[in-house]
């Protein structure tokens, strides 16, 4: 307790006043991975920042790197009641002490948490920040406690933020909030692609890993578990080499010890199987998309996969699935392919659709680099995230730069 004290009174401190203040909060200093840039331009915009989330080395080096103050505050991913109200409670004393302009807060318990102590402390400006919903895979009394707990964050927030358009719709027909407060900007995702980092090149070949002329490679970056369809991934993938021997699958990700986790024996099978490569937790993907011939994501909800833009930056087509978030980024023939969600028959001939046709694959990668360099750069975002901020905090509308879903469409189209 005397170490988390002094950790949030030495954030708290570094802070100089006169600009408005927004606190950024998250469960997990994971989700870090996905906000790189974003930090720092509404830094740069003239905000303050703190930037919360449970104690971790994520935390302090993501907060060092965007300039921003970091707030370590203990947060349980699953449902823990006593540990929630310790939680609340810390969030609402930080928040009285450092009485932000905005509040925004995402994943979900740092979004119902957040946004409970937001409302309680009366934060003009109040976002939830919608990154995907993980009810979508859950069933039972879970899927009802998620649900109750998603349209508690709305109704604390005066915004929902949606990643995506299909996000958004999903979010009104399951009624977590009315379509007055869920809004889209741009064509979603919340950060945006480093399209220079994320870029075409030559194939660099790690130290560990070697493979025989004439190998293709199939790559999934993310978490290892099976929200993600590592499942269906596996078993398309046997399927495969039954048909193109040279295949090989490269997993640039780790085994996620969360509520989709998978089995014990699936980890086995993956570390022996001799045409598997399995990465672990790696700080830089960019380096990985150049080694694969395209990308897999066979995930069963999302918000907007960034892996998903990152890979078509760096000029690969993507195979994905109909799921929430992930049909908003792929165009079907264009950029990638779309397969049911579940279905490891569709996904083994998704991925011999383009391991069997070389020039379809280059094809498909140069029209992804132009789709997301045109409507997904990272600058381009965050500006738009800046502009929109700006105008709430000064207590306009900022109608102007969010789009509803229909202007969404329309722009895609």
């Amino acid at each position: 307790m005397g170490s988390y004290q002094a950790q949030s009174r030495r954030g708290e401190a570094s802070l100089a006043a006169g600009r408005p203040l927004i606190v950024i909060g998250i469960t997990n200093p994971q989700t870090c991975l996905v906000m790189t840039g974003r930090l720092r331009a509404l830094r740069q915009a003239g905000f303050r920042v703190v930037l919360i989330a449970s104690p971790g080395a994520l935390l302090e080096s993501t907060a060092r790197k965007e300039g921003v103050a970091a707030l370590p505050i203990p947060m349980r991913r699953g449902i823990e009641p006593l540990a929630d109200i310790v939680s609340l409670l810390r969030l609402v004393r930080a928040l009285r002490r450092l009485r932000p302009q905005m509040t925004e807060f995402s994943t979900p318990k740092a979004g119902l948490l957040g946004s409970i102590a937001s409302l309680l402390c009366r934060v003009p400006c109040r976002i939830y920040v919608l990154r995907g919903l993980r009810l979508e895979t859950a069933r039972g009394i879970t899927r009802q406690v998620l649900t109750a707990t998603e349209k508690i964050a709305a109704a604390c927030s005066h915004i929902v933020l949606c990643n995506s358009p299909s996000l958004r719709s999903k979010a009104l027909d399951l009624r977590i909030a009315g379509a007055e407060k869920l809004h889209l900007l741009g064509y979603g995702s919340s950060n945006g692609v480093d399209v220079q980092r994320f870029a075409p090149g030559p194939r660099a070949r790690e130290a560990a890993i070697a493979w025989s002329k004439g190998e293709q490679i199939i790559g999934f970056v993310g978490r290892l578990t099976c929200d993600k369809g590592i499942p269906e991934l596996l078993r398309a993938f046997d399927a495969v080499l039954d048909r193109q021997a040279k295949a090989r699958l490269l997993l640039v990700g780790w085994f996620d010890e969360s509520e989709d986790a998978l089995d014990p024996e699936l980890r086995e099978w993956i570390k022996r199987h001799p045409r598997i490569w399995c990465t672990g937790f790696v700080p830089d993907t960019a380096p990985w998309y150049r080694m694969m011939d395209f990308l897999v994501l066979p995930t069963h909800r999302e918000g907007l996969p960034n892996v998903v833009l990152e890979a078509a930056a760096a000029g690969l087509p993507v195979v994905t699935t109909t799921a929430t978030g992930a049909c908003d980024a792929v165009l079907p023939g264009v950029t990638g392919l779309l397969t049911p969600k579940g279905d490891p028959r569709s996904l083994t001939d998704a991925m011999m659709e383009l391991l069997e046709d070389a020039g379809r694959r280059k094809q498909m990668g140069a029209a992804a680099r132009r789709w997301v360099v045109e409507h997904f750069p990272q600058e381009r975002v965050h500006a738009r995230t800046v502009q929109w901020y700006r105008e709430l905090v000064e207590g306009r509308e900022g109608k102007s730069a969010a789009l509803s879903i229909t202007d969404a469409a329309a722009a895609t189209d």
